[in-house]
C-alpha cells in the first residue's frame, strides 16, 4: 500500500493536506517537530494539537524535539534571516532532511506538508520550495496538496500513485479556502495555527540577537530569553529581572553555578540573575536595577540581598540607590524598530504515539 509521511504542524493546513491525501486511499504516518522557539509549547500544546489530530485520523504519529540542532542553525544560518532572526528556509531544510530519514525508515513513498505558495514570504515562494526540496536530498519526494496545481509534477503524480487533479490550487495569505475545505471535510475545531515561531518576534529576535553575539548560547539560555526584562551590562553580562512571582521562580529555576541571584531584603519586589563576568561594579549596578522595580515607594535606599546560585555560600548584603529611568532605557534590551537587526547570513530526542 502507498504511504505518505506528512509533516504535522497541528495547524490547519497540513490537517487539510492528510485529509486531501487520505481521500485517495493513501495511508498517512505523521511527523510533528517542536523547538524551544515554539510559541505555543511552554505547556505543550502545538504537541497536543499534533497528536489530537493524529488520534481523530487514526494515524500513529512521531514527536521530534530538534532544539540542540536548531539552534546552531539560529546562530549562523547558511540562508539568512527572514525580517527578524527567523531562519526559515535552513530550518525547513533541517525539518526535510529529518523528515526524509524518517521516511526512508519506514518505507514511506514521498513526504507531505500543508504549505501554501506565497503564504510565508521566506520559505513559501516557489524558488525557497526548490532550493529547500534540494538541500533536503528531497527533490520529487515533496507533495504540497493545498498548492500542488501551482507547482511542477512531484515523483508521486507522475507515477499515478497520486491523482494529481484531485490536488489543489490555494495561494496566498487568504484564509477563504481553507475555511471551506474544512467545512468540506467537517472540521470543526481548527487547531492551533502553525508558524508560531518566537524567531518572527521583534522583541524576541532582539533579546536573541543580543545573546547570539555575545556568547555561545547553549538552550538554558534561550529558555532565560523568556523571562523577565533583560538589562546589558557590559559586552559579556547581562541581568535578568523578574517582573512577578512566576518570573521569579522560573529565573532561580534555570540559574546555575557561578549565576547570582539578587533581592529586596524585606519587601516585595523581583529576582534578579546575573550571569557573565560579575565583577563588584556589575553586582552594584544589578543591586540598582533591583532596587528599581521593587515595591519600595521613594524610598531613596534599599538593602539587597546577593547570593550565588546552586551554592550554599552565606548571602551577602549592599545598600543601593534606585537606577533612574535614564539608565534604564540605556541598558534595557528593548524591541528594536524594523531594519535595526543584522541579516547575516545534535542530538535529537523522541518519543511515539500511535
Amino acid at each position: 500500500m502507498t504511504k505518505a509521511l506528512a509533516l504535522l504542524s497541528g495547524g490547519l493546513d497540513s490537517t487539510l493536506a492528510i485529509r486531501v491525501i487520505q481521500q485517495q486511499g493513501i495511508e498517512v504516518i505523521a511527523l510533528n517537530f517542536v523547538t524551544v522557539f515554539c510559541r505555543c509549547t511552554s505547556h505543550g500544546s502545538c504537541k497536543l494539537e499534533a497528536v489530537k489530530v493524529s488520534e481523530k485520523f487514526g494515524i500513529p504519529i512521531k514527536v521530534i524535539n530538534t532544539t540542540e540542532r536548531f539552534l546552531e542553525l539560529v546562530k549562523k544560518p547558511k540562508f539568512g534571516y527572514g525580517k527578524n532572526m527567523n531562519p526559515c528556509i535552513d530550518c525547513r531544510i533541517n525539518i526535510f532532511r529529518i523528515a526524509g530519514e524518517y521516511m526512508r525508515e519506514i518505507g514511506a513513498d514521498f513526504i507531505i506538508t500543508g504549505e501554501v505558495l506565497g503564504q510565508r514570504p521566506m520559505s513559501q515562494r516557489k524558488e525557497a520550495m526548490k532550493i529547500i526540496d534540494k538541500e533536503a536530498n528531497l527533490t520529487g519526494l515533496v507533495l504540497r496538496p493545498l498548492c500542488a496545481k501551482h507547482l511542477e509534477p512531484t515523483i508521486p503524480e507522475k507515477m499515478g500513485i497520486v491523482d494529481r487533479e484531485q490536488l489543489l490550487h490555494i495561494r496566498g495569505r487568504s484564509r477563504k479556502d481553507q475555511i471551506q475545505l474544512a467545512d468540506v471535510f467537517q472540521i470543526k475545531d481548527y487547531p492551533c495555527s502553525a508558524g508560531g515561531c518566537l524567531l518572527t518576534d521583534p522583541e524576541f529576535a532582539h533579546r536573541m540577537r543580543d545573546l547570539v553575539n555575545s556568547c555561545d548560547a547553549d538552550v538554558n539560555d534561550v529558555n532565560l530569553l523568556k523571562a523577565g526584562r533583560h538589562f546589558r551590562l557590559d559586552p559579556n553580562t547581562k541581568a535578568i529581572v523578574g517582573r512577578n512571582e512566576e518570573d521569579n521562580i522560573r529565573i532561580e529555576s534555570l540559574s546555575h553555578e557561578g549565576d547570582l541571584l539578587l533581592s529586596l531584603v524585606d519587601m516585595p519586589g523581583p529576582l534578579t540573575l546575573l550571569r557573565g563576568t560579575v565583577t563588584e561594579e556589575n553586582i552594584y549596578l544589578g543591586a540598582r536595577i533591583t532596587a528599581r522595580y521593587g515595591k519600595s515607594g521613594d524610598l531613596p535606599s534599599l538593602k539587597v540581598s546577593v547570593r550565588q546560585a546552586k551554592n550554599d555560600t552565606p548571602q551577602r548584603f549592599i545598600e543601593v540607590t534606585p537606577i533612574s529611568q535614564e539608565e534604564v532605557d540605556r541598558l534595557i534590551l528593548k524591541k528594536l524598530p524594523a531594519g535595526n537587526l543584522s541579516h547575516e547570513p545534535s542530538p535529537v530526542t523522541e518519543f511515539e504515539v500511535g
